[in-house]
């Protein structure tokens, strides 16, 4: 039986929530014994592996014999994008205690790629669809609301991380719709992978950090590089191929679901009733 695009995109993306869900609770646990730069140089150097091998074994490599010079300039500017969402995605990671926080806060994605979506790529949508936007903007509201009568002390630490990675994440995803079927899946995760290792290397050697791991964080970047850097992203990208972004963008607002169960799970943490009410 052959499945239609749609059906296909679903599935990818389904794919991609189980997997980039798991991302919020293993890194957690890596970030809880190691530094940023050293958590991100471990991390995306197995994610890379992964990548490679994966691209290797299925020959997509020879996939980079029909680039062209715009390939490469979108390229570049994509593993730029990708830098700054993922260091402030880890940022917010490594601020916020509950990573169920981040991942109900990280919902306000979908809302900066469905607008970017409508201005660049001309997608519509319903009014239920309108609705849903409206209603994530006041579920990211009120998660990230602490009481404070001032507008520093209004929302929680790291809730300016969430948002500035949406937005660079946001113009990532319209240039990869773009450019997916051009590039291909797997060649954009090797490049996604690469610009981010070359980052977390250049801030190990400015910074001055040694390179050692505890067992207990390598462990956690082990797993979590198979299932973020690697199987996340790169069924990320196959359901680019099939569905318009913003729906892509807003079925992995659901992964909050299975993020507050694993860190419930993992952590022992749950949050506050009214956090669990916005997202």
């Amino acid at each position: 039986m052959k499945l239609q695009p749609a059906t296909k995109g679903y599935f990818f993306a389904f794919l991609a929530v189980l997997a980039m869900s798991n991302v919020y609770i293993f890194s957690k646990a890596a970030l809880s014994e190691a530094s940023l730069p050293v958590f991100g140089f471990y991390w995306f150097l197995f994610g890379l592996l992964w990548n490679f091998l994966f691209a290797y074994k299925t020959g997509k490599l020879a996939q980079v014999k029909g680039f062209t010079r715009r390939s490469y300039t979108n390229l570049v500017l994509l593993g730029l994008l990708e830098v700054a969402g993922t260091t402030f995605f880890f940022l917010a990671i490594n601020t916020v205690p509950n990573p169920a926080i981040v991942s109900f806060l990280g919902n306000i994605n979908p809302v900066i790629v469905t607008i970017l979506g409508f201005f660049i790529l001309k997608e519509r949508y319903n009014q239920p669809e309108v609705l849903g936007i409206l209603l994530i903007i006041a579920g990211a509201l009120l998660i990230s609301y602490q009481g404070g009568t001032t507008l520093s002390s209004m929302f929680i630490d790291g809730a300016e991380y969430i948002l500035f990675s949406g937005f660079f994440f946001g113009i990532s995803a319209i240039i990869t719709k773009n450019n997916v079927k051009k590039i291909g899946p797997s060649f954009l995760a090797l490049n996604r992978n690469v610009f981010l290792l070359l980052f977390s290397f250049i801030m190990l050697l400015t910074l001055d950090y040694k390179m050692s791991v505890s067992w207990f964080s390598l462990w956690n970047i082990i797993i979590g590089s198979v299932l973020g850097p690697f199987l996340g992203v790169i069924a990320g990208y196959q359901a680019y191929k099939y569905l318009e972004v913003s729906r892509v963008s807003i079925l992995g607002s659901t992964k909050g679901i299975f993020v507050l169960i694993g860190a419930y799970v993992y952590f022992g943490r749950f949050p506050e009733l009214y956090q669990v009410v916005g997202g």
